[in-house]
């Protein structure tokens, strides 16, 4: 494996910089490799603007600086207008699609998208509609192992909500794994 940069953005509230915080865990307890994590956010607590950048790598991460993410989990309209300019051939952006209204034109790589806010409001909690999000980048791509993350998510929830954000990440992964399945039949 090699250096990758991850970029994960929304609004304060949603859980952004805990799923940073949780990728990091999954990469560096249970898949160890070595991660970094750095974090920007607005001076509001809820609604402003915040994000969380990850490095994952074999290798001690020297430069924390994300400046070509291989993914971007983008869920909000403002994260996804900000940074989805700056996507690649080589990239993935992951949108909440309740959230994000996709412009085609403005982005490059493959984008999926997933109603993680629905699904996390049909199991009662709109708030983990992060957790739902982590269960598909599980699904979708390699970059830590969906049993790292699935741990990572268990030991770093509230005690008590283990199983509840255990079923929203469950729901995810099954969404991102019928997602692609979908994309090799209609190919």
């Amino acid at each position: 494996m090699i250096r990758k940069e991850l970029r994960l953005s929304g609004l304060g509230g949603q859980g952004i910089i805990l799923s940073g915080v949780i990728l990091g865990r999954a990469a560096t307890l249970f898949d160890k490799q070595n991660a970094t994590l750095t974090q920007s956010y607005g001076p509001e607590s809820r609604g402003g603007y915040c994000s969380a950048h990850l490095v994952i790598s074999p290798d001690p991460v020297l430069y924390p600086l994300v400046s070509k993410p291989v993914v971007q989990v983008l869920m909000s309209q403002e994260a996804y207008l900000k940074y989805a300019p700056e996507s690649n051939h080589d990239s993935m952006i992951l949108v909440d699609e309740d959230l994000v209204k996709v412009d085609e034109n403005i982005h490059q790589g493959r984008l999926l998208a997933i109603p993680a806010t629905r699904i996390a409001e049909a199991l009662g909690r709109r708030i983990m509609a992060n957790i739902v999000m982590l269960g598909f980048f599980a699904a979708v791509t390699s970059v830590v192992s969906m049993d790292a993350i699935r741990e990572a998510v268990r030991i770093s929830v509230p005690k008590g909500t283990e199983e509840l954000n255990l079923s929203a990440f469950d729901e995810g992964y099954a969404y991102g794994r019928r997602l692609l399945e979908g994309s090799r039949a209609s190919v």
